[in-house]
C-alpha cells in the first residue's frame, strides 16, 4: 500500500470531491481517481460511492481513513524527533512538585540539567497535589514529579522513586534513641502530620488503619518544614520521607526510627499529558533524574 495513495485518499475525504482533492494535492481530478482505483483494486472493496459531482466515503474507506491518520501521524512524529535529535536543546521546560520534591530532589537535578542544557529556561512550580494535577491537565505545566497515585486517564504516570517515610522525633522525646519502633508504640502520641488530601497523607493514614491505631493529631501541613520545626520544639511526632531529615539527624537536631512491619513507603513518579510525544525537552529530565536517583538520600544508611 503506497503512502500516496492514503495521503490522496485523506485528501478525497476531507474536501469530499476528486476535483477538491486534486486542487489541494496539484494533481488533475484523472490523477486522483486514478490513485482511489489502484486502492480499491488492492483491497478489492469500493472506498467512495458517487453521489453527482460529491462522493460518500463507504465503510471500508473510513478504516483506510483511520489508517492513513495514524500512519502519517508518526510519521510527522518521527520527523520531529529527528530535527530535535539535530538542533540544539532550547526553549522552555515548565516543571512541578510537591514541596519535599522542589527542596530536596529538584535542587540538585535542576543543577545538573541547566549544565547540559544551558539553554533550557527551566520554571518551577509547587503546591498541593490536587492544584498540580489541575496544573497538568490544562497544559500550564509540561511534567510534574509527584506523590503517586494519580488516576487519570489524561495522564500518563510512571513511576520513578520509592522513598522510605520514618518516625521522627526530638533528641530528647523517649523513642528518640530507638532506631525500630513497634506499631503499639504509636498509640496516644501527638502527631504533627501532611494535611489531608495529598497522596502521602493517604499512605500514612492507611497504615494507621492497618495497625488499628487512632492517631492524637495536633497539626496538619503541606510544609516539610513546618512539620519538622515542631517536632523539634518537643510538639509531637511526625512521618516524614527520609531525604526530608538527614541533615538534621546527622546534626542531631532530630531523631528517627523505623517502623517495624509492612514497609511505610511512598511512590513518587513522573507525570505529564497524555499526547503523541513526548517533547525532548521532558525526556530529557527523566533520564536525568535516572542518573542522579542514586544520590537521593531515600532510607536511612543500614
Amino acid at each position: 500500500m503506497d503512502l500516496r495513495h492514503l495521503e490522496v485518499l485523506r485528501a478525497v475525504a476531507d474536501s469530499g470531491s476528486f476535483t477538491a482533492a486534486g486542487r489541494r494535492l496539484h494533481l488533475s481530478q484523472s490523477a486522483v481517481s486514478r490513485q482511489i482505483q489502484l486502492l480499491e483494486r488492492e483491497v478489492d472493496e469500493a472506498l467512495f460511492l458517487r453521489i453527482g459531482r460529491k462522493v460518500q466515503i463507504t465503510p471500508t474507506g473510513e478504516t483506510l481513513l483511520g489508517l492513513s491518520h495514524r500512519v502519517l501521524a508518526d510519521i510527522q512524529d518521527t520527523q520531529s524527533m529527528l530535527r530535535e535529535r539535530q538542533q540544539t536543546v532550547t526553549g522552555t521546560l515548565r516543571i512541578t512538585g510537591g514541596m519535599t520534591v522542589c527542596m530536596y530532589v529538584f535542587p540538585e537535578l535542576l543543577k545538573r540539567y541547566r549544565k547540559l542544557f544551558p539553554g533550557v529556561d527551566v520554571h518551577v512550580t509547587t503546591g498541593a497535589t490536587p492544584r498540580l494535577i489541575r496544573r497538568l491537565r490544562t497544559g500550564s505545566v509540561d511534567v510534574g514529579l509527584i506523590t503517586l497515585p494519580v488516576e487519570d486517564p489524561a495522564l500518563v504516570t510512571i513511576p520513578t522513586m520509592r522513598e522510605e517515610l520514618l518516625l521522627i522525633t526530638s533528641p530528647a522525646h523517649p523513642l528518640g534513641r530507638r532506631k525500630r519502633v513497634l506499631p503499639p508504640d504509636l498509640h496516644r502520641l501527638p502527631f504533627v502530620l501532611f494535611e489531608v488530601g495529598s497522596n502521602t497523607r493517604r499512605a500514612i493514614d492507611q497504615f494507621f488503619a492497618r495497625e488499628q491505631i487512632t492517631p492524637h493529631i495536633i497539626m496538619q501541613t503541606e510544609n516539610v518544614e513546618i512539620i519538622k520545626a515542631m517536632v523539634r520544639s518537643g510538639m509531637g511526632v511526625g512521618i516524614v520521607p527520609y531525604q526530608a531529615v538527614a541533615r538534621e539527624v546527622k546534626a542531631g537536631h532530630l531523631a528517627c526510627a523505623r517502623i517495624v512491619g509492612e514497609p511505610l513507603v511512598r511512590e513518587t513518579g513522573w507525570v505529564y499529558l497524555r499526547t503523541n510525544r513526548v517533547p525532548r525537552l521532558v525526556q530529557e529530565m527523566m533520564k536525568l533524574l535516572d542518573r542522579v536517583r542514586p544520590r537521593l538520600k531515600l532510607s536511612p544508611p543500614g
